[in-house]
């Protein structure tokens, strides 16, 4: 029988929850127990997929297509679990399918209400997920604040789901922060109990708290937390601020987090292994390489709308004991090619993410141009690769009209163009080319040395393509299309095989990359810069 974990937050946002749930969700993988995560999202968006970066961080992409919340990305790189449609649930998406069914008469003409209407959807999405992957443990966060009105629902939902499982079969976790005030000398429990107060006003008595902080909790504000929120002492779990997030699930398994739980739902103990996620950590923490990398998008703004670009490009380096720092380059900067020049001056290698719109794109065309010209490895992601074509065809077959659709209605080139079946499609939300898709790659191309095989399938999420009216003529200008589609219509990756590392991909590698598994493009980026770096030394 499955087992169920809900994971709340309080006092304050921002908490990491997320991490606090995949690193639970690791540990108990470490104990050879099967793990799902999901994650609840009170607004009323029904996806993520039209929010602005700059509001919600990424948006990342499953097999299956959905867009999802960035914690989905924590949790499948905690967990290597590939998740799906069934594991992000937002307000928008139970609302819509309650009125749905009331529209059709499924409710036989009642009133329809919050409850049971939508907290009863809330359970079935809960009992959907389960379903589908049949886990030992199934973890689910709420998001938000504990006290915001649009969670209440959620609370209200799992508080009844708690109550039907029974006892033993279902636990809470909250998340709190013990604020630290340098004057006294003081960490404060006071907003922690007041958090727990508000919880426990909805109905859920939280079993364990997590309590986030700078400094050791005390031994007598361990036993006051546990006496006023009404759990016992070893379930007061501390979690300070770590120098990598995947520190955190070694710290959580030392404060006995996970022994906790498996105790409170009547689950036989089991003798973890994490000697390869320590040997990580290790290497986190002692690199003896470092290599600067920039990333040159348009929401250089906030670092979570390219968060899974910044840890894939991390993993790459862990895996060579390299430390990558990130340096954000405002793609607006780079509009004029002499102050893009000086922005790439100083680093090793350069990305250019996905991303939608006409802002920022002359910069990115220059960023492009610089690598190219200059050998400095790069490396294109959707947005990125169309850039690299509209680059090439511009300032290598001389077409200086060359443009995208998306950007111009009626370019003279039109070198990327619309997908034909997105040309009839309206509406924004949960339409474009989006999941897995299967890719052939060309033997002897840097992309299949780099995949050592010959059929790949990656994540993507995207409206426009390489117009295939171009391929020939870019590709006899030197242009290597190096993976496309089965059908060989959809350019999937393109590259500059006499360039160290000179690639760009349709598709989004950053979703499927793990800590101590690197997608072999960003290892190939990394491994390219410090090649060079290490020349130059010589």
């Amino acid at each position: 029988m499955t087992k169920y974990i809900f994971v709340t937050g309080g006092v304050v946002s921002s908490l990491g929850k997320g991490i606090v749930a995949a690193s639970l969700g690791k540990l108990l993988r470490s104990r050879g127990y099967s793990v799902i995560n999901q994650k609840f999202d009170p607004y009323i968006n029904v996806d993520p997929g039209t929010m602005s970066p700059f509001q919600h961080g990424e948006v990342f992409v499953t097999d299956d297509g959905a867009e999802t919340d960035l914690d989905l990305g924590h949790y499948e790189r905690f967990t290597d679990t590939n998740l799906g449609k069934f594991n992000n649930v937002t307000s928008g998406s139970v609302y819509q399918k309650v009125i749905e069914k009331e529209r059709k008469g499924d409710y036989l003409g009642a009133t329809v209400q919050v409850i049971p209407h939508i907290t009863n959807e809330i359970k079935s999405r809960i009992v959907g997920a389960t379903k589908q992957f049949n886990p030992d443990f199934h973890i689910i966060e709420i998001g938000g604040t504990i006290g915001d009105i649009e969670s209440l629902p959620f609370i209200e939902a799992i508080r009844q789901y708690k109550a039907e499982m029974g006892y033993g079969n279902a636990i809470s976790i909250h998340c709190t922060l013990l604020p630290y005030l340098p004057t006294s000398g003081e960490l404060k429990t006071k907003p922690s109990q007041h958090s727990v107060n508000v919880l426990r006003s909805y109905g859920l008595q939280p079993e364990i708290l997590v309590c986030r902080t700078q400094k050791p909790i005390p031994k007598t504000e361990r036993e006051k937390l546990a006496l006023f929120c009404s759990i016992s002492k070893d379930a007061v779990i501390e979690c300070r601020d770590m120098k990598t997030i995947y520190e955190v699930p070694l710290a959580l398994e030392e404060q006995g987090l996970c022994s906790v739980a498996l105790k409170m739902l009547g689950v036989k103990e089991k003798r973890p292994d994490l000697k390869s996620w320590e040997k990580l950590v290790d290497k986190i923490k002692n690199p003896t390489k470092s290599i600067k990398v920039g990333i040159a998008g348009k929401y250089t703004k906030l670092s979570d709308a390219y968060i899974s670009v910044v840890e894939s490009l991390k993993h790459a380096g862990y895996a060579d004991s390299a430390s990558v720092e990130i340096k954000w380059i405002n793609s607006e900067d780079c509009v004029d090619y002499d102050c893009c020049k000086k922005a790439l001056s100083d680093i090793d290698a350069v990305v250019v993410p996905g991303g939608f719109g006409v802002r920022g794109i002359e910069g990115k065309l220059n960023v492009i141009r610089y690598a190219r010209e200059n050998n400095l490895p790069f490396l294109g992601l959707c947005l990125g690769l169309q850039c690299t074509v509209i680059e090439y065809a511009r300032n290598v077959l001389k077409l200086e009209d060359a443009n995208s659709k998306e950007f111009d209605d009626n370019p003279v080139n039109p070198v990327i163009d619309m997908m034909l079946d997105q040309k009839h499609v309206k509406g924004y939300g949960g339409t474009m080319r989006l999941g897995a898709y299967d890719c052939h790659l060309k033997k002897g191309t840097v992309a299949h040395k780099a995949y050592g095989k010959d059929v790949i399938s990656e994540r993507h999420r995207h409206r426009y393509e390489v117009n295939y009216e171009y391929i020939d003529r870019l590709a006899q200008a030197g242009l290597v299309f190096s993976g496309m589609s089965p059908d060989g219509m959809l350019a999937e990756i393109v590259e500059l095989p006499k360039l160290d590392w000179f690639v760009a991909c349709q598709f989004h590698p950053e979703f499927k990359s793990r800590p101590d598994k690197p997608h072999p493009l960003f290892k190939g980026l990394i491994d390219a810069a410090l090649k060079q770096k290490q020349k130059g030394k010589n």
